[in-house]
């Protein structure tokens, strides 16, 4: 991280005023997810407090129809009973950002989850960003160094780019995600875990983040077992976040795991609240809040630096026709495929690049790496196209050239494409690898 630019940065951020005081109401009804409160007039995102007969328990607003208000929990709803007072929550609003987020692991509502004590800053911003205007945007014209051989040299990523991660699970995308958080020049990472499994977020931190990682990282934890509330949270806190550090001039690098489970929790808000399913039984807001999310990352203005996003994708059953996987193919700058088969047969990362793609790779390499990436795939599909044949003997050598140099260059190919989960390959040694590599390639 550059240090100048950190100790530049200004202490700028919006206090968003205190909501107006608002009569409480209380619960007539409970199914599900949502409860239904009367007496209550607030505006959707407002938070309040609900008795319980434990305690109280906080919700938020999530949509009203006449009279009745609809309140979704942001923990479980064990002790609601009927008639319970719902207490509008006159607080702050708003997420509290700053540099002193940075080496902290917080939840969807950005409170801290590593035990450190409060996030001591007093600027807040809006969860939710207005949409920028693309005309100031600066263009896409570097490309971004994270560490993996494969990606640096066959897939480049350019500063601001937006990528999607689409694999089924146990196919290594969190690995995957590790090495690019480990490899990466980008001055601020900001890791989202989003509806996956608990344990992963403390060993994401201990095993995968070393301590100097660490200092210039913030984690947002929203684990499986918390609401869905909390979890389409997570995934906007996360975005929030890196839009702050975008705004102080920072390169960073947003990893979201997964833009999948972000679809899914707000499936389960609006059919709770009564939306009709359409797609496969995803709701129309689902492909509506998508795209408003992964426009928010992106280059700044001139004076702002750039979000640089993976967001994973899980395939359901390896179909990348799935919907959330269509969805996302088509508003993304291009997408790594992870492919179960080679990471069956201990090939890792497991990144299929005859299916892999980045939209603004020729505009951010040279027409020499380009042409390069280019030989190295064609070698590779000619290969693929004709392994079958190839493994039951069908073939003859010297029947074709091209197949000749496919089967002899396989090898070389494949100790290219691997690399070890804790090895780092700069970019400028990625390229160098991939020279040599194109250089054994002829015929």
């Amino acid at each position: 991280m550059t240090s100048s630019i950190l100790a530049n940065i200004k202490n700028i951020g919006q206090h968003i005023p205190q909501s107006n005081a608002v009569a409480a109401g209380k619960l007539v009804r409970g199914i599900g997810l949502t409860l239904e409160a009367v007496g209550c007039q607030l505006p959707v995102g407002s938070q309040c407090l609900v008795q319980t007969v434990d305690g109280q328990i906080e919700a938020e607003v999530v949509g009203f129809a006449d009279d009745i208000t609809y309140l979704m929990p942001t923990e479980g709803v064990k002790g609601i009973v009927p008639g319970s007072r719902v207490q509008p929550l006159n607080k702050e609003n708003g997420l509290a950002v700053g540099m002193e987020l940075l080496g902290r692991v917080v939840d969807g509502n950005g409170q801290p989850l590593d035990g450190l004590g409060p996030i001591k800053t007093t600027r807040r911003v809006s969860l939710v960003a207005p949409p920028m205007n693309p005309l100031i945007r600066k263009p896409i014209t570097q490309p971004l160094d994270v560490g993996v051989r494969s990606i640096n040299s066959l897939i480049t990523v350019g500063v601001g780019q937006r990528m999607g991660l689409f694999a089924g699970s146990g196919v290594g995308k969190s690995v995957l995600l590790g090495m690019m958080t480990r490899g990466t020049s980008a001055d601020v990472v900001v890791v989202g875990l989003v509806g996956e499994r608990g344990r992963e977020v403390k060993e994401f931190i201990q095993d995968i983040l070393t301590e100097e990682e660490r200092k210039k990282s913030v984690v947002v934890a929203a684990p499986a077992d918390t609401s869905p509330l909390m979890r389409l949270k997570g995934c906007e806190t996360a975005v929030a976040i890196a839009e702050y550090f975008r705004d102080q001039g920072l390169n960073v690098l947003l990893l979201i795991d997964s833009l999948t489970r972000y679809a899914m929790a707000q499936r389960e808000i609006a059919l709770a609240v009564g939306e009709p399913p359409a797609t496969k039984g995803y709701p129309p807001s689902v492909f509506a809040r998508l795209p408003a999310l992964v426009e928010r990352a992106g280059n700044g203005a001139e004076h702002q630096g750039s979000i640089t996003a993976f967001y994973t994708v899980l395939v359901e059953g390896d179909d990348l026709q799935d919907p959330i996987a269509d969805a996302a193919r088509a508003i993304l700058d291009g997408h790594i495929v992870l492919s179960r088969q080679l990471s069956d047969s201990g090939h890792y990362p497991s990144i299929d690049i005859e299916s892999s793609i980045s939209r603004v790779m020729p505009m951010v390499v040279d027409d020499e790496q380009l042409q390069a990436a280019r030989r190295i795939r064609q070698v590779y599909s000619n290969y693929q196209q004709n392994k079958d044949l190839i493994n039951i003997g069908a073939y003859t050598k010297g029947t074709d050239q091209r197949i000749d140099l496919a089967i002899a260059a396989e090898p070389a190919i494949n100790t290219f494409l691997q690399q070890g989960m804790k090895q780092v390959i700069p970019y400028a040694q990625s390229l160098d690898d991939m020279n040599k590599l194109k250089t054994g390639l002829r015929g």
